[in-house]
């Protein structure tokens, strides 16, 4: 094979390799549609995308559990639908307590992916959604959360924020009425 041939062969092949290079991203939508029998009943969608381009990638997640002060941890199961690259998750975790859902794609060996962060409150529903990120020059990088990041903003929704576990959700309505007795007493 001549030189310049052999040359040709090997930069094809290493196109896809640089059309693949760069970080994945996550999004999340609800609620899922209902019309859409694929979906239908779905907690949520995720998607997943390489750069602006929605591509099927791996999906792996957990619902991260506070219930009754306790800690617990729980595999969450992913489903096709009839969207390329959306998939359903239906909700597997106690409607009990706070959950963080962490759920990720595109990771390599569980480093490397793009995570979001679905924070679901006490009563059952979606508070909050992050996906940890970095800025690098123009780009937006999405990052890995750190156990005390996960630990954090579950407690957070747990409406906890102390290490002994003291709920300071209902800190109002007992200081309200500490301070209507003592403005009275004056």
């Amino acid at each position: 094979m001549p030189r310049s041939l052999a040359l040709a062969a090997a930069a094809l092949l290493a196109l896809p390799a640089v059309a693949v290079a760069g970080p994945p991203w996550v999004s999340i939508e609800l609620p899922a549609n209902p019309l859409d029998r694929t979906s239908r009943g779905a907690y949520l969608l995720v998607h997943s995308f390489h750069h602006e381009r929605a591509i099927t990638m791996n999906i792996v997640g957990r619902a991260e559990g506070l219930v009754n002060g306790k800690r617990t941890s729980i595999p969450l199961a992913f489903r096709e639908t009839s969207r390329g690259a959306v998939f359903a998750l239906d909700q597997s975790w106690p409607k009990e307590g706070a959950w963080l859902l962490v759920i990720t794609t595109g990771a390599v060996n569980g480093k490397g992916g793009a995570t979001a962060l679905v924070g679901v409150g006490p009563d059952g529903e979606v508070r909050s959604i992050k996906v940890p990120n970095r800025r690098q020059g123009e780009w937006t990088i999405p990052t890995d959360p750190t156990a005390q990041e996960i630990e954090s903003q579950l407690k957070t929704l747990a409406g906890m924020d102390d290490k002994d576990g003291v709920n300071l959700a209902f800190l109002p309505l007992v200081l309200v009425p500490l301070g209507v007795v003592a403005f009275r007493r004056r």
